[in-house]
């Protein structure tokens, strides 16, 4: 820590915070990537009626802090010689480490933006084409299959038809649901 001892007052403070934030900074990009900050099996240790929070993404957290201060002591390190004036220093280095939060606010938004929702759903059906597997009676008279595609997967579910018999092998449309989750089809 002799090394510390000889610097200026600003650059050593610049110092002392840049080595622990770039320490934790490793450790929880490590454990993004093993998966280790996830929450799973943790309880909160108080109680409170917090109600849903569904925001992408929250201004005051220890991760937004971390890359705040990772701005802003690595840019006070590396400009510190060339900027003479302390205080256009600090200002410069505050707006280099909340555009690292911007930053993060921005990588964290798209990233969100990747994530889909492959459910199956039955309304996804609505007005698709499928072929049918089982030959659907008339007049619901009874119960047939089809083949679907939906999201890039394929159902097999039960149809049947206000209209005449369809054969095997004929390209339907889903046109309603029934009540009892059945589909309601007719031929194209």
């Amino acid at each position: 820590m002799e090394l510390f001892e000889n610097l200026d007052p600003l650059l050593r403070t610049f110092w002392y915070v840049a080595i622990p934030t770039s320490l934790i900074f490793v450790i929880q990009t490590i454990l993004t990537f093993v998966g280790g900050d996830a929450t799973d099996g943790l309880e909160a240790d108080f109680e409170g009626d917090l109600g849903e929070v569904n925001a992408p993404f929250q201004l005051f957290s220890l991760r937004n802090l971390i890359n705040f201060l990772l701005g802003f002591s690595w840019t006070g390190i590396s400009f510190f010689t060339s900027i003479s004036n302390e205080t256009i220093l600090i200002l410069l280095a505050i707006a280099i480490g909340s555009l690292f939060v911007y930053l993060f606010f921005l990588i964290i938004n798209q990233v969100r933006k990747l994530a889909e929702d492959n459910s199956f759903k039955l309304t996804n059906t609505l007005n698709k084409t499928a072929d049918v597997y089982l030959t659907i009676p008339g007049h619901k008279k009874g119960k047939g299959k089809i083949m679907i595609s939906v999201n890039g997967a394929f159902h097999e579910l039960d149809a049947v038809t206000e209209n005449d018999s369809i054969p095997s092998g004929a390209v339907v449309k889903v046109v309603r649901i029934d009540s009892n989750n059945l589909l309601i089809v007719e031929t194209l």
